[in-house]
């Protein structure tokens, strides 16, 4: 889990992962490589301009750590704008550490523009939480929104696609983001977003829940209904196939032309009752996932996928990827996909 999630830039000298190792007193010989350790956490308030800058005169003395609320924990602000604004000025003063400018303002703990007063070499900062995206998911996109100069929905598909992290975000996640944006991309040193305001809020970003289906292999993802009830969102992902395991998705015709019935495949007859058997359905499932043949050790018996020997599928050929899903994405689904992982990293079962 650690190395799934372990730390990446995100932005310029600004990661994301998960908490370091010392954090639980397991590293002692090694010196942190960060200036700034940012803990996402259910149990942290906004900071304020009086505490940022305490914090900023104690940089030169050694890593800091502060707190920033995690994801979920924050609703929309009913009329007081003055929690906007400190996260608005928590993000700046995140990114001129990162990006220190030889004539930056002085930071006023008073005020209302929080600036850092360092000069010299740029921060590192790390935003981190136990497994690397649940909790620190809401600071991450907020900050690359600033840093990059986007708007929320390109930033959660960016650090998906290019930076290659996962998230776990939540529905009051997206609404406070799409609050906050105009504030972010104002002030943001990357200047507004070349994106037009009327498309900051494409349709498949106010059907998305604030959760991605799981990227299990570069062509293979997991997910539920709700996320196979978005194919715009799959589209923008590089999904272009879709295999629905028992829960048959809900979409126009004009979507499924688009699609085409060759990249849809719906398995019927198979509940999650704990009855219905899904084994005779592997081959057919994996054959449409598309992958060579061979035999694999389940439970002291014998899973064989007699796929032709080619070593090759549609989603590698075109660099495409197929969602498996079910209704909830955690057990027939999830079957399919161990069976994938199995046969295309010739894997045992419980390795899988």
């Amino acid at each position: 889990m650690a190395a799934m999630s372990r730390a990446s830039e995100i932005s310029s000298n600004v990661w994301l992962g998960n908490t370091p190792d010392y954090f639980h007193g397991t590293r002692t010989s090694k010196e942190e490589p960060y200036d700034l350790l940012i803990e996402a956490s259910d149990m942290a308030s906004i900071p304020g301009p009086r505490y940022l800058a305490m914090l900023d005169k104690q940089l030169d003395s050694g890593p800091q750590r502060m707190e920033f609320p995690s994801s979920g924990s924050l609703v929309l602000p009913s009329g007081n704008t003055r929690e906007v604004e400190d996260i608005v000025n928590t993000i700046r003063w995140i990114y001129y550490l990162a990006h220190p400018e030889p004539q930056s303002e002085e930071l006023e703990a008073d005020g209302d523009t929080v600036m850092t007063n360092s000069r010299g070499k740029p921060r590192k900062i790390l935003i981190h939480c136990a497994d690397g995206y649940t909790e620190s998911s809401l600071l991450a996109v907020a900050y690359f929104m600033f840093a990059e100069g986007v708007p929320a929905h390109e930033a959660w598909l960016r650090l998906h696609c290019e930076k290659k992290r996962n998230f776990f975000a939540y529905p009051t996640d997206v609404a406070f983001l799409c609050h906050i944006q105009g504030r972010l991309l104002q002030e943001s040193p990357a200047g507004q977003s070349t994106v037009p305001a009327e498309m900051w809020d494409p349709n498949w970003f106010h059907a998305m829940d604030g959760s991605f289906p799981s990227r299990i292999l570069p062509y293979l993802y997991l997910g539920n209904l709700t996320h196979a009830n978005n194919p715009q969102l799959l589209w923008e992902l590089g999904i272009k196939r879709v295999l629905s395991i028992g829960e048959a998705v809900n979409w126009t015709d004009t979507d499924r032309a688009n699609w085409g019935t060759d990249n849809l495949m719906y398995i019927d007859n198979v509940q999650d009752n704990g009855i219905d058997p899904l084994c005779q359905e592997y081959d057919r499932c994996l054959e449409f996932i598309g992958k060579c043949h061979g035999y694999f050790e389940v439970d002291a018996t014998y899973m064989r996928f007699p796929f032709a020997n080619t070593g090759t599928e549609k989603g590698k050929r075109d660099g495409t990827a197929t969602l498996v899903h079910c209704r909830v994405g955690v057990s027939r689904s999830a079957s399919i996909c161990i069976a994938e992982v199995m046969a295309s990293k010739q894997l045992s079962f419980p390795r899988a």
